[in-house]
């Protein structure tokens, strides 16, 4: 239907071309979704794990600053105080970014007294590929500790392999997906024992707003989650897991709920009758407030019950 040469084309039959173009939009867009990067092992029903975990911060009084400076130099500041105990933490770390070599550093340093730093080449040896050392070090007791990290991504495959030094302990992991499918394989092997640390299977499912996963590990303790984006504002999410051989089934549902721009509501409640509240609140660009309670629904006046506050800054 196209008539014309160079950049001067007219359509001599409007609805057909119309609809091949819409067909051409269609059929990039299936093909970039079925080629997308599949998650890491790890962030496998990370969607489901956030709703039950961002937004609470129980027993604790938190802050967090993050900066950072001309040069580009990233500083993120942590201290917290546990209200039970009045234990004080905090945490150092600072990122750098060599964009033009793929390398970046990363340093950290907390109020026990470890230092850690990991050198991080990305997508220079070869597309995908990631080769991080990440070494720990403690002055007091003159501890050392190092792990060799490499992960390569592509369409269809996700894959990573870890080599801890103290052991050493080799840790593997494989995600492949096509159409929305997701399945996963978990290891570690201890080289001193000669035997399998960890076995673990994930399998799992994502469209659009709707994800589904679920995992064994071990062969022993069964896991699954569902995560559905109602609609912009609301957000829902399922657990499951039980161990084989116990009677002790965990069982979880929870849900966030945006109130308007700057500030939102979460909401979550256990089979234990524990049940979580948190509530998010932006006063203004870069500070952010979290208030958040636990509360022991068998034990609703036995008291008990715990409340937390944070605080993150960014400028």
């Amino acid at each position: 239907c196209w008539v014309g040469g160079g950049r001067h084309l007219s359509c001599s039959c409007p609805a057909m071309c119309v609809n091949g173009l819409n067909n051409h939009v269609a059929a990039e867009s299936i093909s970039s979704s079925t080629m997308a990067v599949p998650p890491s092992y790890s962030d496998l029903g990370k969607a489901a794990k956030d709703i039950f975990s961002k937004g609470y911060g129980f027993g604790v009084v938190k802050l967090d600053l993050k900066t950072k400076s001309q040069s580009g130099v990233e500083f993120n500041t942590s201290g917290s105080s546990n209200t039970d105990t009045g234990k004080a933490s905090g945490s150092l770390e600072t990122k750098y970014k060599m964009k033009e070599l793929g390398l970046s550093f990363n340093q950290k340093w907390n109020t026990d007294n470890t230092l850690a730093t990991e050198v991080t080449v990305e997508d220079q040896l070869a597309q995908g590929l990631k080769v991080a050392l990440d070494t720990s070090f403690v002055p007091n007791t003159g501890k050392k500790s190092g792990k060799l990290k490499t992960g390569y991504k592509r369409d269809y495959v996700n894959l990573g392999c870890d080599v801890d030094f103290e052991g050493p302990i080799i840790h593997a992991a494989a995600v492949l997906g096509y159409e929305g499918w997701l399945a996963g394989y978990q290891m570690a092997f201890d080289t001193a024992k000669s035997k399998l640390a960890q076995n673990n299977f994930a399998l799992g499912y994502r469209a659009g707003d709707f994800q589904l996963h679920t995992n064994v590990n071990d062969g022993t303790e069964f896991g699954g989650s569902i995560y559905q984006k109602v609609n912009d504002e609301l957000e829902t999410a399922v657990t499951l897991a039980w161990t084989a051989g116990s009677n002790n089934t965990r069982f979880g549902i929870a849900a966030k709920y945006k109130l308007d721009k700057d500030a939102s509501l979460s909401a979550k409640v256990n089979n234990a009758s524990l049940i979580g509240i948190g509530y998010t609140q932006s006063l203004r660009p870069g500070v952010k407030v979290t208030l958040s309670a636990l509360i022991d629904g068998k034990n609703f006046n036995a008291g008990g019950h715990k409340v937390g506050m944070g605080f993150e800054l960014e400028a």
